[in-house]
């Protein structure tokens, strides 16, 4: 209880400080004396980087949390919250939005998005019926996220124009650029609600551990944890993809690095996930702004170059543990 009480208390000084670097750091240092005087330069940090900054900690801590409930409901530790087909089904959502021309109004792509998203969680659902089976689950989760993928693969090759093709690919690499209160006003609440749904299933999550006849003798009822889980996932991945676009490997690294420190208990990863997801893209979101490059990195190529790596670890490990 100390141990994992000591690590949470770490992870929120370490957000507070990543979120300090957050608000002054990227191609321009904004010192926090600008806050202190008539210095104009306060405008940037209270329109532009205070919503960037805050935005980033509600990104990451949603898709921490949702990896952490992913893997612990899979009971595999190289589960994703891409898995589910939701992350997806809301790219294709934005991607239709862009397409047709319908994101010149700045709150619509957000909308398609979670529209995208709802309608992978209604999917899955029809798919997976009444059956709480995990391998049913999983796989109309890949069905989905290869269906998705196809149709947003034929919506960029079949783009009227050039300009719209660049507007969906760079936006489906997933950057925090330009991200105004609007956002964030969309994000935190869809993310709360998600992050509730997530954070009631601990005890079930540690019951699964045993099996399911033993969680269901214990009392568990997997039909219903498996629609807290699609719900709380889905409305956590939903808003970030909606507000930023596709940032991967956030889920699957988070959960691997608090473990070892907060216990193998599921409950017990959920929220130093969350606090290690917001903390990781915080820092990540700060490195690309001050990258010393003519332009910047978006954040979610930032991210697959640091998680592919890291899952090619993971996966060596755990061939090792095998053999």
């Amino acid at each position: 209880m100390k141990r994992a009480l000591s690590l949470n208390l770490l992870l929120c000084v370490g957000i507070m400080l990543a979120l300090l670097l957050s608000v002054i750091a990227g191609k321009v240092w904004v010192p926090w004396t600008a806050w202190l005087s008539d210095d104009p330069r306060w405008l940037i940090i209270l329109e532009l980087r205070l919503p960037r900054t805050v935005l980033a900690a509600v990104v990451g801590a949603g898709l921490g949390l949702s990896g952490a409930a992913m893997q612990g409901y899979l009971r595999n530790p190289l589960a994703d919250p891409g898995l589910f087909g939701v992350s997806s089904g809301a790219a294709l959502g934005a991607v239709i939005s862009l397409y047709f021309g319908f994101a010149a109004q700045a709150w619509l792509l957000p909308l398609f998005a979670l529209a995208g998203a709802a309608g992978a969680m209604a999917l899955l659902a029809l798919l997976v019926g009444r059956s709480a089976s995990l391998i049913v689950f999983t796989l109309a989760g890949v069905i989905l996220s290869s269906l998705a993928g196809s149709l947003t693969a034929l919506a960029i090759s079949l783009s009227p124009t050039p300009f719209a093709t660049s507007e969906i690919v760079t936006w489906l690499m997933g950057a925090l650029t330009d991200r105004s209160w609007d956002d964030v006003w969309i994000a935190l609440p869809i993310t709360g609600i998600g992050a509730a749904l997530l954070a009631i299933t601990g005890r079930a999550l540690d019951a699964l551990t045993l099996g399911e006849g033993a969680a269901r003798s214990m009392g568990v009822d997997p039909l219903r944890l498996q629609i807290l889980i699609v719900l709380g996932v889905g409305l956590c991945v939903g808003a970030s993809v909606a507000t930023a676009g596709v940032i991967g490997f956030v889920g699957l690294m988070v959960p691997h690095l608090v473990r070892p420190f907060a216990g193998n208990r599921p409950s017990a990863v959920l929220l130093p996930s969350a606090l290690g997801g917001a903390l990781l893209l915080l820092l990540a979101d700060s490195l690309v702004r001050a990258m010393p490059i003519v332009t910047e990195l978006r954040l979610g190529i930032a991210m697959s170059l640091l998680g592919g790596p890291f899952f090619f670890v993971l996966l060596l490990k755990m061939r090792r543990g095998l053999a």
